[in-house]
């Protein structure tokens, strides 16, 4: 089958993602793990077949030029971290929307997924970059957490959100999606908020969820040290010092 890869919509380190009609094409760089990608792809079907969230359904896994691509359905619509950019005297709606859509997620269950406290241990462990201390009372910590079965999405900020013209949406990007506990979905937001920047919208964000929820923001805020160093553990060079902060703050009081 042929491919059309004139219409690049995004880049990022290890793929390129294109458009191609009603598709959308996610290419990844050669030599990519293979085990990678077809576990992205079960990540995803695994979802799509125990949920009726809305999501692009995946259509193929192949290789395009010696390189492994994920074929999905294009949804064609705005990302809503552009919407929030472009009007921000919404911000507060958007907001709303955003939290809605996230405890529909968590409303879900997916039992096969991996568990987020099975995945995050992982990867503590392994970090070439966290002391021996430091990951001790990390994973103690991580020990004494609730064990709880919702799914969460890993990665779930506003840019994986597609908001079609009739206001309707699409979740995308299932790729670090787990079951287990919501807060700490909610404390890897946060994160990436933060990251951003967007500090005033990160506590914003906690807050409303806890408001909806009943939840503790203390449930919230004792994971970020914990999502920290999973984060951390990425090695990504321009994040370390961001994350160092997060990580050595020991208690939220």
């Amino acid at each position: 089958m042929e491919f059309n890869l004139n219409n690049p919509i995004a880049e990022r380190k290890t793929k390129t993602v294109y458009k191609d009609g009603d598709k959308t094409i996610k290419l990844f760089v050669e030599n990519y793990s293979k085990a990678d990608i077809l576990n992205e792809a079960l990540i995803q079907s695994r979802v799509e077949e125990n949920t009726d969230l809305k999501i692009s359904r995946l259509l193929e896994v192949t290789k395009i030029e010696n390189r492994w691509a994920l074929i999905t359905e294009h949804i064609e619509g705005t990302p809503l971290d552009v919407l929030m950019a472009e009007h921000p005297e919404k911000e507060d709606e958007y907001l709303n929307f955003f939290v809605d859509i996230q405890l529909n997620v968590l409303s879900k269950r997916v039992p096969l997924l991996n568990r987020i406290k099975d995945k995050y241990k992982r990867k503590i462990n392994e970090a070439k970059n966290i002391d021996d201390t430091t990951k001790y009372e990390l994973l103690q910590r991580l020990e004494g957490m609730k064990n709880h079965d919702k799914l969460c999405h890993g990665d779930f900020n506003p840019s994986n959100i597609i908001v079609k013209e009739n206001g309707e949406y699409s979740i995308i990007d299932w790729a670090h999606a787990t079951q287990g506990n919501a807060s700490a979905d909610v404390a890897n937001t946060f994160l990436t908020f933060s990251m951003e920047g967007k500090e005033n919208i990160a506590e914003k964000y906690v807050d409303l969820y806890c408001k909806k929820t009943g939840v503790d923001k203390k449930e919230v805020q004792r994971w970020i040290p914990i999502v920290a160093a999973v984060e951390k553990a990425k090695e990504k060079e321009e994040e370390q010092e961001f994350l160092n902060r997060w990580i050595n703050i020991v208690d939220y009081e």
